[in-house]
């Protein structure tokens, strides 16, 4: 029995390849599957198996292409009532994969339909030594029961038994979850990507509580947001997502040709070059997320997926990469991008767009000085009440959409998150909505603090992931 573990950034998603001698199965895998294909030719395997833990919210599977390129049957939750060719599981479900056995445990909570796989390895003795579970258990958190509205309460209590249910199993069970740190489908997610059962019951603050509905109210309260595209995410992977091989094709537009395409009906412009590269000059209108930040995420997050995406990338190499990206939260409909970058549009006297980048000192003269200006702080409501700026108005990011008309466009806004990432995203958004003087923070809080100007805070350590206070 051999596990592979395979890890994305950024989406922080965890996959698996469980091989014996001859055929392997593969667990809750990214859409882009040449890696499984390539890492499985190389051990000497067949993929004759891919399992699904539940469907997940955060990302597109790629379930379709990988049974359609391996002739391997797809497991599935049978209570995810999918509409693809699949076996359905249910509670007490078992097949056998050479010497290993796999059994199902039904364990609702972060999802109405979620199983997990505990395999026993007969080849070295009967009890089981893997547990793959999905969106159940983390390496020191659990599942996140409050993506269903209305429905929290009642997923929270299913969670709290499915983990008595997980307790049960034997101490040295290994422990292999779909996630880790950075992603959003928990709270306080370790860094540390594997366990084992023992461990996580001693140190897991989920198994601490004993009591049912603290643990409801721990689980359902205080929670970060969840981005747009869980719900979207979850309906697709239900309904199979479409084939790579069906997808349009990205190609490169000349600048003419570019402008000309923008223009059209249920189009987008969306940048993705480093912050301070958009301030110097973009296609006026052009939405941004910085390739180098949070980049699937924000996205899948922000933008709508119901319409074609033009990309002004920095290589037409960070082009393609961004499709791949794209495709990961279901924004299937990349269809070009920008040939020769701003360089050629500047050249061909088409209309740009800036955004002042000021830096944290900049930022503290302004603000100490009196300047009439509004300090707009786009981090989660958490974030901010760990630390922030005197004076400065918080509205997280992706509620700018919204939220912009709370702000007064006639007074200069500078907005500042952690590093200036979300911040640029920010800046974007109030451009598309007609603010003129909109300045982005470079460095953001993490500037300002490296500069001695403000105190250090757990969120600008480590950018983006969710805080959680002590006890909690």
């Amino acid at each position: 029995m051999l596990v592979q573990h395979f890890f994305v950034n950024g989406i922080a998603h965890a996959s698996y390849i469980l091989g014996g001698s001859k055929t392997c199965a593969v667990i809750d895998p990214r859409r882009d599957i040449q890696i499984y294909l390539d890492t499985a030719k190389a051990m000497g395997l067949k993929i004759t198996h891919i399992l699904e833990t539940h469907l997940h919210a955060d990302f597109v599977s790629g379930h379709m292409d990988l049974a359609e390129k391996t002739g391997a049957k797809i497991y599935a939750p049978k209570s995810g009532k999918c509409q693809f060719d699949h076996v359905g599981l249910s509670e007490g479900d078992g097949f056998e994969m050479e010497d290993m056995e796999f059994k199902v445990l039904e364990t609702p909570g972060h999802t109405p339909e979620h199983i997990v796989y505990v395999v026993s390895d007969h080849s070295r003795g009967e009890e089981p030594v893997a547990l793959f579970s999905g969106d159940t258990l983390f390496v020191g958190d659990v599942g996140r029961p409050d993506l269903f509205p209305g429905m929290a309460k009642e997923l929270g209590s299913k969670l709290y038994d499915s983990l008595q249910k997980l307790a049960g199993l034997p101490d040295f069970c290994e422990v292999y979850p779909a996630h880790g740190a950075g992603s959003l489908c928990g709270r306080a997610m370790s860094a540390k990507r594997t366990s084992t059962i023992g461990y996580e019951k001693k140190y897991n603050y989920a198994f601490q509580v004993k009591d049912r509905n603290k643990f409801i109210d721990l689980l359902t309260t205080d929670m970060p947001e969840a981005p747009d595209h869980f719900s979207r995410c979850s309906d697709i992977n239900r309904r199979g997502p479409a084939l790579i091989y069906d997808l349009p094709c990205s190609i490169p537009y000349d600048p003419v040709s570019f402008h000309k395409r923008s223009k059209e009906k249920n189009t987008i412009v969306l940048d993705i070059r480093p912050y301070e590269a958009f301030g110097g000059q973009h296609v006026p209108g052009a939405y941004h997320i910085d390739f180098g930040g949070n980049f699937s995420t924000f996205a899948g997050w922000l933008l709508p997926a119901d319409v074609d995406i033009l990309l002004v990338p920095g290589s037409p190499s960070q082009a393609e990469e961004a499709v791949v990206h794209l495709r990961r939260v279901g924004l299937d409909r990349t269809i070009g991008y920008l040939e020769g970058g701003i360089y050629e549009w500047a050249k061909s006297g088409l209309p740009s767009d800036q955004v002042n980048q000021i830096s944290v000192e900049a930022l503290s003269q302004r603000i100490t000085g009196g300047a009439q200006v509004t300090l707009l702080d786009v981090r989660a409501k958490r974030e901010f009440m760990t630390g922030h700026i005197n004076g400065a108005v918080n509205i997280p990011f992706p509620d700018l959409r919204k939220r912009y008309q709370e702000l007064d466009a006639a007074r200069p806004i500078l907005i500042i998150c952690n590093t200036g990432h979300r911040s640029s995203v920010g800046t974007s958004i109030l451009k598309q909505h007609g603010f003129k003087d909109v300045s982005n923070v470079a460095g953001g809080m993490t500037g300002y603090n490296a500069a001695g100007l403000g105190s250090e805070c757990p969120a600008c350590i480590a950018p983006h992931l969710p805080i959680v206070e002590k006890g909690k």
